[in-house]
């Protein structure tokens, strides 16, 4: 009861470290695993026991027999489930060549180049160097995005890695799982006819049953069949059910399955994708926590030894240093991205939970059948996953100062609400060059913000999910222009520091426009408007205009004349050089912005 407690608290202990400092989880959860594990059996037990026993050996353990394989097979099918779900044709379609590149040729280029320096280093046979191969391809999202997420980074960059590491997850995983049922149907007899025969059984059966299931779960839940509190817990138990049925049919076809199930289900028309995402994030956090604690501690410190070699310093170098540079630079030849920029890409590509996962489920396994060689695959995989996580969490920052791709600035603008008056404001704002990016808890304004080009997207601003967002990396500026004046000092308060460091403005309320304390430097977006005037201007005149002014005098003349104007509302002052400045915030230094070829931005009403 105590080792079950205590690989809990420690797991999500782990969590909270990662999100405190801002590492990805993997690193402390595999970290205090090692620590409970096979360093606690070498050092710093007496009797020689870990603190935490996977497997019962006689005296104490948490599984008996093939116990803890069960759990770790069950707990895999649902975070490839869950890793599914994310993966889109539509992203796919539009992602750009570099990342299709990069999860096609590239992750080619990492499958046949690991696989050969795992062969010519280590001594392993062919097919074992392409599962260890086909196992480091993954890099994940869950490792990618703590690194970036505090690194401002040009767009381009942060896009690339994001969505390599998202698209990259069910691929390489699915990969994986082939290459090791290949592998394990092959036998003593090699791969034979019947081998090539039982390898078809395990596809067939594992497309069949993830497809017509994912299938009938969408139909249950669009005709309502199941009710809506019972909508997750159901779709858990018919991931297991797939899984398990699977495997009953054709033996190993069980993860390809789920993956299988969690692609269809995540393109389908599904009302509730959003929620199920939500249900199986959190559960994959849970059992990530135990997963990992639980696989690291299982692994004995005649393991470790095996890597104390040259060769270990070798195939990691080699990989970091050779691989993954070719795989970037043929990915992206003839692309938009510079030379910095390609440098940088190679430098941050560290390998994910799903690698770990399934190398220790498919090490334990060959080892169990005596497969020659198998026990190098679990220690090799984690130390490829330790180093290249640690490598890039410790000098992603100072590597993209080296190479240039750093921000010095953020220009680009988050605008909380997705109204159509802060739809005319960010097509403004783009049309002269401006990241914008619009967030809204209305979907119908979502869809309408993108229907104009407009980057928008659905979230809730009370959820976490904003801050996870890589593609933010380069907003410096915060806009709050909801209709209500709590949700926009919340988003201020909440939001400012990371997406507001160079200002955070929100709308003025009726209150206080009617109390009359409206001065400037205060952080309004404007000193005489509220959201009702700003939307009943929009829907009788919604235009912006422009219009020249001469001097500092010719300013103030043409603000108090579009300010008396009950169908015009003051908006930026936009320099000679491009500039594009929200009123109050230099009124105070108004003479050091204006210039000859400066103008003011209005809406509403043309002047005459």
């Amino acid at each position: 009861m105590v080792e079950l407690a205590g690989i809990i608290i420690l797991g999500i202990l782990a969590q909270w470290v990662a999100w405190k400092f801002k590492i990805p989880a993997i690193l402390p959860l595999i970290l205090i695993g090692l620590l409970v594990g096979p360093i606690a059996a070498e050092f710093l037990s007496e009797d020689g026991a870990k603190w935490i026993e996977p497997i019962w050996n006689g005296k104490k353990g948490l599984f008996p027999g093939e116990g803890l394989f069960y759990f770790v097979s069950l707990a895999i099918s649902i975070i490839l489930f869950e890793g599914g779900l994310t993966l889109k044709r539509s992203e796919i379609r539009n992602v750009g060549p570099v990342i299709t590149k990069l999860i096609t040729l590239g992750a080619g280029v990492t499958f046949f180049g690991g696989a050969v320096l795992a062969h010519y280093l280590f001594g392993l046979t062919w097919d074992l160097c392409f599962l260890f191969s086909g196992l480091i391809i993954v890099t994940g999202p869950t490792v990618i995005t703590p690194i970036l997420r505090n690194i401002p980074l040009k767009r381009d960059v942060s896009t690339v890695l994001k969505w390599e590491g998202i698209l990259i997850d069910p691929i390489g995983a699915l990969v994986a799982v082939l290459v090791f049922e290949f592998i394990f149907v092959g036998g003593e007899v090699g791969f034979t006819k019947t081998a090539l025969v039982e390898f078809g059984k395990i596809v067939l059966f594992g497309t069949t049953f993830g497809f017509t299931f994912a299938h009938a779960l969408v139909f249950a839940i669009n005709r309502k069949f199941i009710p809506h509190y019972l909508l997750n817990v159901v779709s858990l138990s018919v991931v297991l059910l797939v899984f398990v049925e699977s495997e009953i049919f054709a033996h190993e076809s069980g993860l390809l399955a789920v993956v299988v199930m969690g692609m269809v289900v995540g393109n389908s028309k599904l009302d509730n994708i959003k929620e199920l995402l939500y249900f199986k994030e959190s559960l994959s956090v849970l059992l990530i926590s135990i997963l990992f604690i639980l696989l690291a501690a299982n692994i004995n410190y005649e393991d470790l030894l095996l890597l104390y070699r040259w060769e270990t310093a070798a195939l990691f170098l080699a990989v970091v240093f050779i691989i993954r540079p070719i795989a970037v630079f043929l990915s992206s030849s003839g692309s938009m991205l510079k030379l910095n920029e390609k440098l940088f890409i190679s430098w941050v590509g560290p390998r994910g939970i799903v690698a770990a996962g399934i190398a220790s489920l498919f090490g334990s396994k060959l080892s169990a059948e005596h497969v020659v060689g198998a026990e190098y695959i679990t220690p090799l995989v984690f130390m490829i996953v330790l180093g290249t996580v640690l490598l890039n969490a410790t000098t992603a920052r100072l590597f993209a100062r080296i190479s240039g791709v750093f921000l010095t600035k953020s220009e680009g603008i988050l605008i909380v609400g997705a109204s159509k008056v802060s739809r005319l404001i960010a097509q403004y704002l783009s049309d002269n060059g401006r990241h914008v990016v619009l967030v809204d808890s209305n979907q119908n304004n979502v869809q309408k913000a993108e229907s104009l080009g407009i980057e928008a997207y659905t979230e809730n601003i009370y959820s976490d999910n904003l801050t996870d967002n890589v593609e933010l990396n380069d907003v410096g500026y915060l806009l709050a222009l909801t209709g209500n004046a709590d949700i926009n000092r919340y988003a201020v308060e909440k939001f400012g520091k990371q997406f507001g460091e160079n200002g955070s403005f929100r709308l003025a309320s009726k209150t206080e426009l009617d109390a009359g304390n409206i001065t400037s430097g205060n952080g309004l977006f404007t000193l005489s408007d509220d959201f009702n005037n700003l939307m009943k201007v929009t829907e009788e005149f919604p235009e912006i205009h422009e219009v020249a002014i001469k001097d500092v005098e010719d300013y103030n003349k043409l603000l108090e004349n579009i300010k008396s104007n009950k169908s015009q509302i003051p908006l930026f002052i936009k320099t000679g050089k491009g500039e594009i400045h929200i009123i109050p915030s230099i009124d105070d230094q108004i003479e050091d912005e204006i210039d000859s070829s400066s103008k003011i931005v209005y809406l509403g009403s043309k002047v005459n």
